[in-house]
């Protein structure tokens, strides 16, 4: 019976200490801190498929720009202004689509240069079918990917995003895969 207390006793100590020695190891918490370049500028080219329901889909090239500021290492925001054409969709008719977007991103902090992020948009867009029909109306974006910093201020961008324009006939969208730089300042 004296064994039983002892290693019930050596237990009740072993197991009391062992949560004041692993207490020192828990690492600050890091939220919402200050970044030292909130402003930047972004370029990026890609390569876009057409997914329209009005005519046969096609696919070419897309490319854009913008300007943006960065809240804090999880945050950022940009306006983007964007734009894919001469998809080929029948008939001897070609589309272009361009867009001018507000899009928030929430960034993936993971301790190295590289960086996941997820961001949406909404704004502006419109679709030009020639010949001769134009339409405009309400347009918006999803994104997914990832940037890897080059140096400080600047960061290789490499994403997927899904965009589409709510027209009054058959709607617009489009899947990209685009790569670009952010140059901070």
């Amino acid at each position: 019976m004296h064994v039983f207390k002892r290693i019930l006793l050596a237990s009740i100590v072993g197991f009391g200490t062992m949560g004041a020695a692993s207490a020192a190891d828990l690492l600050p918490e890091q939220f919402n801190s200050p970044v030292d370049s909130a402003w930047y500028l972004r370029a990026d080219i890609g390569w876009s498929f057409l997914d329209w329901n009005g005519g046969a889909d096609d696919d070419n090239v897309t490319f854009g720009g913008g300007a943006g500021y960065r809240y804090n290492q999880y945050w950022r925001t940009d306006i983007r202004g964007d734009f894919a054409g001469d998809f080929n969709v029948g008939g001897g008719r070609d589309l272009s689509m361009g867009t001018v977007l507000l899009n928030g991103y929430f960034d993936i902090p993971m301790g190295g240069q590289i960086t996941p992020y997820v961001g949406l948009g909404a704004g502006y867009g419109w679709a030009d079918l020639d010949p001769g029909q134009d339409e405009d109306g309400f347009a918006y974006a999803l994104m997914a990917g990832a940037s890897f910093d080059m140096t400080q201020n600047i960061a290789l961008d490499v994403g997927y995003r899904y965009r589409g324009i709510v027209i009054s006939g058959p709607d617009v969208a489009d899947h990209s895969v685009l790569a670009g730089f952010r140059f901070s300042f």
